[in-house]
């Protein structure tokens, strides 16, 4: 199956971008996945009237240089844990109790990771579906099975 159809995104960019963006992953301990996936999800969040766009003139500026109107700042303190096994999703699922709450994220498509945390933990990270949170893991055994 082509990469295009696999969901694949592919483009070019200069090598200070790459440095860039590398730097940005390495400060605030992401991969540039994650950092991508982030800043398209915030495009939603970012609507533009079509007259705002910013409009390319090939004579007075060349397209690699132009820059955008848009400015999106990332101000977050990177978060610091000792544990190794950090990965990213999305609140898929939260089912509450009485006491305990059952949180599903969804790391990357079709791959949850289910936990089962104290009611008043979900409130106090404002949990709820579609809110970015992290999985955290901390183990020394990863136990593999089958039937």
């Amino acid at each position: 199956m082509p990469r295009k159809e696999q969901g694949w995104v592919t483009f070019q960019t200069s090598e200070e971008e790459r440095k860039i963006l590398e730097e940005f992953c390495g400060q605030s301990q992401r991969t540039k996945t994650e950092i991508l996936r982030e800043l398209v999800r915030g495009l939603n969040q970012h609507s533009l009237p079509s007259n705002s766009l910013p409009t390319i003139n090939t004579e007075e500026e060349d397209i690699y240089t132009q820059k955008p109107e848009i400015e999106i700042s990332i101000q977050k303190k990177p978060l610091k844990v000792s544990s190794r096994n950090i990965l990213k999703g999305v609140v898929k699922r939260v089912v509450t109790g009485a006491v305990n709450s059952e949180v599903t994220l969804e790391i990357v498509h079709r791959v949850e990771l289910t936990s089962i945390i104290t009611r008043v933990s979900v409130e106090e990270l404002d949990l709820s579906e579609g809110k970015e949170a992290y999985a955290v893991i901390k183990s020394n055994d990863i136990v593999i099975a089958r039937e």
